[in-house]
Order: structure tokens, then C-alpha cells, then sequence
């Protein structure tokens, strides 16, 4: 069955419930412009945005009450476009959607180089205990919050999506995995603030999920904070991902795995990567590091699981910061192989890649009553320094390791300025155990 709706005419909602208790079929968006609130999928249905369509959301968080979801973000647990328990659901189409990302936020903080988001703000996309999902082509634009959110999915297959977001607003991530299985994802272009894709395991009411079988290919990634990242939400293991023959531009960090949680993380492998990293102020997290790895616990009553068995191959490009291996106790992190690596560092105006950054910690869980900063972001200590920076021992190297085991280094360049800028380190490979 097929329903079109022409861009004067509403009522989405009730041509998906009708292609729905019909036993299935496509809801094609006709071009113009489409303006909507809570929009619910269900079964067998496929929502086609056609070329020249812009499905444009109310910009009231309120109007999504009808539109909750068990993982909460931040504040907020509403999103524009939800879907649960369903089968054999798609949005597909060249048209667009436009988030309304610039009606989320209170103004921009000089301090920290972002613009400070409104406590609730709604997902785009929030997919929950889904089987079989396709997501093809469609171009989203400015996202108040995280733009794709699957969480427990299975059989997910997305395909040339575009996600097009202002890259100060924090959290606005592109395609957010959670807790899911058989994922391919390929031909994407993403660019944001925050994390470009990013596999995690949350906790709900539904409980701790795993997330395996991950591939991520072809794809192009812009973000401020991490482009192809694992955690920190990582109560559940992780295991068997892949991302691979994928381009980084204009980017914070480029791949990176934080272990926060509980959860296990292994068996990942980043090849054939061309990556650009650049520093940034410090609201973002990390600053021009070409790959990270951090084990730290935030949470007393679940210790950071431990993160073994990854391979990171064939990576070139530039950074401002260093690789930098980090675990709390040695073994933490182990069996890490880098080969075939080559990177260009350069020096950065803003002096920030000088530090590593630790966060999230405890602090950023739960600020300390009257510190300044932003819960989940950042939080400045009583000596007026961002909680969760340091500097790096002797200055700033091209690789740091920290308590980490079973490193192994093979055809390894990393090229730095000559002579050294002031603050970095003689060593280009500091080890600490």
C-alpha cells in the first residue's frame, strides 16, 4: 500500500497508522515543506522523504510527551520520530529534516567555546527493541540532541545518511548504537559537535544490553569531540566491531574507546583510516588526539571494565595531540597493536593538546554543589582548572601509555617539528607502568 502526502495537506501521522493497519506499506513525503511533531512507526511501514521534501519539526519539547523512550539523555527522554517493538521499518528518500537544534539553547559561552543547550531537548531519531531496520540517504540537519539513537536493535542496515549539525552544540551526536547487533552502517557523511558514531551500552529500565557485530565503512566524519568512538556509556560489553576505510576531516579526536561502566570492550579494529585532528577549546572533550584510549571509573559500585585485543592499522594523517593510552591500574587496557601508523604533528594555537583529558569522571557525573560547568561536559575545580585535565609527564609526547600491557608498536611514524615546540616532550614514545 502507498499513501502520498502533499506538503499542504498534514496529517503524517494518520497515513502512517493507516499504511500500518493495513498490514504495511510506504508513506512517500511529496516535496515542500512538511511541519510535524510526535511521529510514531510501526511495523512493516516505510516513511520515504522524497527529494525536495523538509519534514521540519515543532520546536516545543513539550509537544513530544506522547513521544518518550526508556534511555535517558542528559534530561531528556523525548525524541521527534520514535519508534518500539517493531519489525521491518525504514526511512528512506533524498529529502531532508530539519531539527530545529538553534531553538535548544540559551546563547554561546565564550569560556569554553559552545553554546550552552537547554536542560530537555528532544532526539530525532529513537529507535528501541527494533528488528530489521533499514535508514537510507536522508539528509538531517541541525539536531538539538543526539540525531539517530538505536538502542537494542537488531539487523540494522544504514546507507548514504547525511547529518549536517551546528558544531558548537554539544551532544548533538550523529548516529548513536546502543546496546545492538548486526550493524552496518556505510557511505555516511557526518558532521557535528559531538561524537560522529558512537557505540555504547546504557542503562534503562529495560536493563544492560551488549553491542556486537559493528561495522562502520566508507564513511566521512567531521566532530569536535570524537568521530569513530566507543563509550563512555559502558555498562554492557562490547565486542567485535569494525571500523574501516573511513575519512576524519576537520575533526577534535579521531577514533577513540572509553571504558567507564562495567563493560568489557574487545575485539575492535580501526584500518585504513585517513584522519585530520585538530585542537579545540576546552568544552569539548579531548583536544586533536588521532586515537585515545581511557579506563577510569566513574562509578565506585561498577569499576571500568577492561579493554583488550584491539588493532588500530593502516591510520595517516595530522594531529595536534598525541595517541594516548590510558588505564587506572595496570592490565587495564591490553593487547593494544598499532601498525602501520603515520602521523603528522603539528603544534596548535590554543596550547591544549598539551594535556590529556580524563573526562567524564566522577566530577561530571555529579558536580560538587556550586562549582561552575555544565554536569556530563565540564566542571571547574576549586582551583579554577577544568576537572580531569593534566599535563603529560615531561611534555607532550607522540605516543603516551599509561598501565597498559601487551602494547605492541609496528612500523610506527610520527613526525614532529623540528626543533620541538616549547612543552613538548624530547620522548616521542613515553611509557608509564
Amino acid at each position: 500500500m502507498e499513501i502520498f502526502v502533499e506538503a499542504v495537506d498534514g496529517g503524517i501521522q494518520m497515513a502512517l497508522d493507516t499504511i500500518a493497519a493495513a498490514g504495511g506499506g510506504t508513506v512517500f513525503l511529496r516535496p515542500g515543506r512538511h511541519p510535524a511533531s510526535a511521529l510514531r512507526l510501526r511495523s512493516d511501514v516505510t516513511l520515504h522523504i522524497e527529494e525536495g521534501a523538509v519534514l521540519a519539526f515543532v520546536a516545543d519539547y513539550e509537544r513530544y510527551s506522547e513521544n518518550t523512550v526508556s534511555v535517558r539523555a542528559e534530561s531528556s527522554n523525548r525524541a521527534y520520530i520514535v519508534a518500539q517493538d517493531a519489525m521491518n521499518i525504514a526511512i528512506v528518500g533524498k529529502g531532508s529534516i530539519d531539527g530545529r537544534g538553534d531553538a535548544f539553547h540559551t546563547g554561546f559561552d565564550e569560556g569554553v567555546g559552545t553554546f550552552t543547550p537547554v536542560a530537555e531537548r528532544p532526539r530525532v531519531i529513537v529507535f528501541e527493541d527494533c528488528t530489521n531496520v533499514r535508514l537510507e540517504d536522508v539528509h538531517i540537519t541541525d539536531s538539538p540532541m543526539w540525531t539517530i539513537h538505536l538502542v537494542r536493535c537488531r539487523d540494522i542496515v544504514a546507507r548514504g545518511l547525511r547529518v549536517s549539525n551546528n558544531r558548537q552544540l554539544p551532544n548533538t551526536d550523529g548516529i548513536v548504537i546502543d546496546s545492538c547487533s548486526d550493524v552496518t552502517i556505510s557511505e555516511a557523511v557526518i558532521r557535528t559537535a559531538d561524537d560522529g558514531v558512537c557505540l555504547k551500552t546504557s542503562l534503562s529500565d529495560k536493563g544492560i544490553g551488549r553491542c556486537e557485530r559493528i561495522e562502520i565503512s566508507d564513511s566521512v566524519i567531521e566532530s569536535k569531540s570524537c568521530a569513530l568512538k566507543i563509550g563512555t556509556e559502558s555498562f554492557g560489553d562490547v565486542s567485535q566491531v569494525r571500523f574501516l576505510r573511513c575519512r576524519i576531516e576537520n575533526s577534535n579526536r579521531g577514533l577513540g574507546i572509553f571504558s567507564r561502566d562495567g563493560g568489557k570492550i574487545e575485539d575492535v579494529v580501526f584500518r585504513d583510516i585517513e584522519l585530520d585532528c585538530s585542537e579545540t577549546p576546552d568544552g569539548f572533550w579531548g583536544s586533536g588526539e588521532p586515537f585515545t584510549i581511557t579506563k577510569l571509573t566513574r562509578r565506585p559500585e561498577r569499576p571500568s571494565g577492561t579493554i583488550r585485543t584491539v588493532l588500530l592499522e593502516n591510520v595517516s594523517g595530522r594531529s595536534h595531540g598525541a595517541i594516548n593510552l590510558f588505564a587506572e591500574e595496570p592490565g587495564g587496557i591490553d593487547g593494544i597493536v598499532l601498525r602501520g601508523i603515520d602521523i603528522k604533528m603539528d603544534e596548535g594555537l590554543l596550547g591544549t593538546a598539551k594535556r590529556y583529558d580524563l573526562r567524564p569522571t566522577n566530577a561530571d557525573l555529579a558536580p560538587p554543589k556550586g562549582a561552575q560547568g555544565r554536569g556530563n561536559a565540564w566542571v571547574r575545580g576549586q582551583d579554577g582548572k577544568i576537572v580531569g585535565l593534566f599535563d603529560y609527564p615531561g611534555g607532550l609526547p607522540g605516543i603516551f601509555a599509561q598501565n597498559v600491557t601487551g602494547l605492541e608498536l609496528e612500523d610506527i611514524m610520527i613526525r614532529r617539528p623540528e626543533p620541538l615546540p616549547a612543552g613538548w616532550n624530547p620522548a616521542t614514545t613515553v611509557l608509564i607502568s
